[in-house]
């Protein structure tokens, strides 16, 4: 950990392992928001927590730029908790295990919290610094963005007096954002009757694991492979062979991160397994095979568990529950007609359970266009309808609508084109980011998002890249010098 805090810009590296060291799962922020207000008042700022939990911090400008416009940077204290299977990890209790691969920093077998770590710390660096340039400064952190955007929803107009807002939570440096997608989750559930497993039946657990997972928004135009899906397909392929008992399912975690391990117990007939192991065998080929590039980590195993007072569904019900999975839309929808290469509207299947009967089904659908995002949702009730299944949406939130000719867009595109000597990528990105919940109460506020290299965000793979935070950090300071006077 200590060689992290000694990478360059120092400031900022110092101010991640502090986070890093705070356990700061989404829906559980009071440890992190403690560690902000403490670091406000340390440094005697004014310091505001806000009634949903969220911290503002303000900073007045150096000498010489006092009549510049204020300026509000912002990112997110929550972070994704995701591990692999075979890690031992209490993300409520523990600080993140970080390492140094190269020009990389990742977690040892956890999620890094670069997403959007690398955005509070520099915002730290910022405050704590008494030789950085700047006009004045709201720090805007925000709560619970994986899991609802419930701090930028809760935040009330009125807090905040900046005209310019950078946002710091995008993950490729030659990127500046200026729109991205809404989203809306939709959550099935059906609580179905059980009965015992008959005497001439075998239990079987198949296990899917080994995915490459990500950001189901940013990630999501990658092909890979959704466990979830992968599993309905492997045991739809056993039911045709013969009938099949759904034990239990679990499958996924988070309705932000594209699934990567899912396992499924379910009951055939004994007389049909040796057709039913054949069938898997062939079909995991083809599974194989068709995500070899993707998700070349990808194992599927087959094994025996003892048939002791376990109860399933009806074959029929089973039959339902994976015809419903099998129709349920997944992945991208449709790219935006202008142009192809970004994505306009998906949906990520993240989570999928059964136990004891009760079936679940945790979804994320996202777009730009409102009226695409909210047919998504019908189609998905669609899906569900043969097993009567209660369908419900919730936590909708707008896409941001793009300004490519605003103020700060115009700057910071001029910059990049003179510091780097190549046009910086100008473009609305498929996460939620924050910035068009916080317009619906700063309409006025001129917006822009960008960030150093972050890959795999949302999986244990995450990991951010050390020389890109450096030019990402350049860049922010040379932005921060060119901020217009008040108008």
């Amino acid at each position: 950990m200590n060689k992290i805090a000694q990478l360059e810009p120092a400031g900022l590296w110092r101010n991640f392992a502090a986070l890093n060291a705070v356990p700061r799962p989404s829906k559980h922020e009071e440890r992190v928001i403690a560690f902000m207000v403490d670091f406000g008042k340390r440094l005697q700022l004014p310091t505001h927590v806000d009634e949903v939990g969220n911290v503002i911090i303000a900073k007045p400008a150096t000498k010489g730029m006092e009549d510049r416009e204020t300026v509000i940077l912002q990112s997110h204290l929550d972070m994704v908790h995701q591990k692999n299977n075979d890690t031992v990890f209490d993300f409520h209790k523990e600080g993140i295990q970080m390492l140094i691969d190269g020009d990389w920093v990742k977690a040892n077998g956890t999620t890094l919290g670069a997403d959007n770590g690398i955005g509070v710390a520099t915002i730290m660096a910022l405050l704590e610094s008494d030789t950085i340039p700047h006009p004045p400064l709201e720090a805007l952190f925000t709560i619970d963005e994986e899991t609802g955007m419930t701090g930028a929803m809760g935040l009330k107009g009125g807090l905040l007096n900046g005209k310019i807002l950078l946002n710091l939570d995008t993950e490729d440096d030659d990127e500046l954002t200026i729109g991205c997608a809404g989203g809306i989750d939709t959550t099935v559930s059906r609580q179905f009757e059980s009965q015992p497993i008959a005497d001439t039946e075998t239990v079987l657990q198949l296990t899917v694991k080994g995915l490459s997972g990500g950001h189901s928004g940013m990630d999501i135009n990658k092909g890979l492979g959704n466990a979830n899906k992968i599993m309905n397909r492997l045991l739809t392929t056993a039911n045709r062979h013969t009938s099949i008992a759904l034990v239990s399912l679990n499958g996924g975690s988070l309705r932000n991160a594209i699934p990567r391990e899912s396992i499924a117990v379910f009951a055939l007939s004994t007389a049909h397994l040796p057709a039913v192991q054949a069938a898997f065998e062939h079909c995991t080929d083809i599974i194989k095979r068709e995500y070899a590039f993707t998700d070349p980590n990808l194992v599927i195993s087959l094994a025996e568990q003892p048939n002791a007072k376990q109860v399933a569904l009806s074959h029929s019900d089973t039959l339902g529950v994976l015809h419903g999975i099998n129709a349920c839309p997944n992945g991208i929808i449709r790219l935006t007609p202008e142009l192809l290469s970004a994505v306009q509207t998906s949906t990520n299947i993240a989570r999928v359970t059964l136990e004891n009967g009760h079936f679940e089904v945790l979804i994320l659908s996202r777009s730009s266009v409102d009226s695409e995002k909210m047919e998504v949702t019908k189609s998905i009730e669609g899906a569900f309808y043969g097993i009567s299944a209660e369908v419900t949406h919730s936590g909708s939130y707008p896409g941001w609508t793009p300004a490519p000719k605003s103020a700060i867009v115009t700057i910071m595109h001029k910059l990049y084109n003179e510091l780097y000597n190549e046009e910086p990528k100008v473009m609305a990105c498929h996460a939620g980011l924050e910035c068009g919940i916080l317009g619906q109460n700063y309409p006025k506020v001129d917006m822009i998002s960008f960030g150093p290299n972050i890959r795999g965000a949302h999986s244990p793979d995450e990991r951010v890249q050390i020389s890109s935070v450096q030019r990402y950090w350049d860049y922010l300071l040379k932005t921060l010098e060119r901020i217009p006077a008040k108008a």
